[in-house]
């Protein structure tokens, strides 16, 4: 009988990613939801019942930690703690979360201070856990997307806009997700954290990319750290989010985002490709 998996943020660029590499290896997915949808299942993440329904007799699930108003701690302790109490009630054998550079530590991260809760939550509750430590997607270029229509501008979020840093393709990252899902590893009870790496860009190699794509100049802006937060909001960033994303900027400018794990795996998807289908969606 073929293995069942069920696939949390099946809708979205990961999990969707994630559903189409297990399919096209005739694995049968089980996708989960908030909204209902075409042969998924309805679930929210913080319906623990409605979660432990989902994930019972799958052989494997993929979940990640949405970021949900009011963007809170206490509104991601409740997601993380339903999601760990469905895990341990239906007795699924192995879970892959998708995880960030950075979680393996505990504060100063912002919002990725919640994926090191939440590895450590799920690790606790006996499943075999791999952690998919992941660096910045590509597809982060959405958020500016309207700027560089709009206004022709790149804004940078960091001190400056030339230091080469990882950037990965959100299917490469699904396809390392589906391949540790149904990879059979002879330590059936061991847990990893596996760091996901992938070519490097500057943020004004990326302009450029983007330039050349939309067909237009564009000019890079690198935001003051005093501006951050200000900048955000008058974009129409929640203020309470626009604190942990400066605390995420922050982090990622201090160098304290580091790849850290048991193992790695190289996507290869240049930037270009992705800029192709982001600026067509």
């Amino acid at each position: 009988m073929t293995d069942t998996y069920a696939i949390t943020g099946v809708t979205g660029h990961v999990g969707g990613a994630t559903a189409r590499a297990l399919k096209a290896a005739n694995h049968l997915v089980r996708g989960i939801s908030r909204r209902p949808q075409p042969g998924g299942t309805q679930a929210d993440l913080a319906d623990t019942a409605a979660l432990t329904k989902a994930l019972d007799g799958c052989a494997g699930a993929f979940l990640l930690l949405p970021t949900v108003p009011p963007f809170t701690d206490a509104a991601h302790q409740e997601l993380i703690a339903s999601m760990a109490a469905a895990v341990e009630a239906s007795g699924i054998p192995h879970v892959v979360m998708l995880s960030s550079w950075g979680a393996d530590l505990a504060e100063g991260t912002g919002p990725i201070r919640w994926l090191h809760d939440l590895e450590n939550r799920l690790r606790a509750t006996g499943t075999r856990l791999t952690a998919i430590r992941s660096p910045h997607f590509q597809e982060k270029v959405e958020t500016v997307l309207d700027a560089a229509r709009g206004a022709g501008i790149y804004p940078v979020f960091a001190d400056e806009a030339d230091t080469p840093i990882p950037m990965i393709a959100t299917r490469d990252i699904g396809e390392a997700i589906a391949q540790e899902l149904t990879k059979q590893t002879e330590k059936a009870d061991k847990s990893e954290i596996v760091v996901l790496d992938a070519p490097a860009y500057t943020e004004r190699q990326v302009a450029e990319a983007l330039a050349t794509t939309l067909g237009k100049p564009l000019k890079t802006i690198t935001i003051p750290r005093e501006a951050w937060h200000d900048t955000l909001t008058t974009g129409g960033v929640p203020p309470q989010l626009a604190t942990e994303l400066v605390a995420l900027y922050a982090a990622d400018a201090d160098n304290k985002l580091q790849p850290r794990g048991d193992r790695t795996i190289t996507g290869t998807t240049p930037i270009e490709e992705t800029l192709e289908i982001v600026t067509r969606g």
